[in-house]
């Protein structure tokens, strides 16, 4: 018997009603046989059946005793970690992540997973509709977005309404799709100094890491406007101005 959903408190869990749902969603990730995929928040396992039926090696993280326990009596072959999913240690190599995140602590989560050093290779995961838009919109830019960009592709495939969920939440949500670059933007290891050339920007203007005569030749090179905004440039244009620097260095 499945055990029954419970929401912990701060953390905004809402469990998937539908393992037709959670195959469908398995099966757009693109999940293949072999593959190591984690599944964050398992709680119930709608998503953690479906990966085992693709054939995946599972990894499900849970921090609810009850759950986790419920999930190794139905699992024998995932490998079930109880603990917090923003502690647990990532693969040491090649990995995915298909998960329904708590709500509650998405974007700490996705901080943890689109760390340029981590080994992931995609990501679905669904999190509130209004995070998923933000940090999948080409415009207006925010600053994580433009940071995360360097490295990953990040796409909004699909909105779930909140009737799917129990217990239901009070907003609807979004898949948000991660890619990693098969050529990133920005060198992993300039990755402390490509953050703080971001912040300076964001809080600055970009005059403010950019010198006006150079960015003059980057507005035509890059494709944006004299007076633009730094939430008004995308990914690419940011690393732009990011090797316009260095090679002025």
């Amino acid at each position: 018997m499945a055990v029954r959903p419970r929401q912990r408190r701060g953390r905004g869990q809402h469990f998937l009603r539908s393992s037709k749902l959670a195959a469908e969603l398995v099966r757009a990730a693109g999940i293949r046989r072999g593959d190591i995929v984690l599944d964050l928040g398992a709680g119930n396992g709608a998503l953690t059946a479906a990966l085992v039926r693709r054939g995946a090696s599972v990894v499900a993280v849970e921090i609810d005793t009850e759950l986790a326990a419920g999930l190794r009596r139905r699992f024998r072959e995932v490998r079930v970690v109880e603990g917090d999913l923003l502690d647990v240690a990532f693969p040491r190599e090649r990995f995915k992540v298909v998960a329904n995140l708590p709500f509650g602590c998405a974007t700490a989560t996705l901080r943890r997973l689109l760390d340029p050093r981590t080994l992931l290779e995609s990501a679905d995961v669904i999190i509130e509709w209004s995070v998923a838009f933000k940090r999948a919109s080409v415009w207006p830019g925010t600053q994580l977005s433009a940071y995360w960009g360097a490295w990953f592709e990040l796409s909004l495939t699909r909105r779930l309404p909140r009737s799917v969920f129990a217990p239901q939440p009070s907003v609807d949500a979004g898949v948000l799709r991660i890619v990693r670059r098969g050529e990133p933007l920005v060198s992993a290891s300039d990755r402390a100094a490509y953050e703080l050339f971001l912040a300076h920007g964001y809080r600055g203007g970009l005059r403010a890491v950019v010198t006006p005569h150079r960015l003059k030749r980057c507005e035509a090179e890059l494709g944006f406007a004299r007076q633009a905004r730094p939430r008004d440039l995308d990914a690419a244009q940011w690393a732009g101005l990011w090797r316009a620097v260095r090679q002025s260095i």
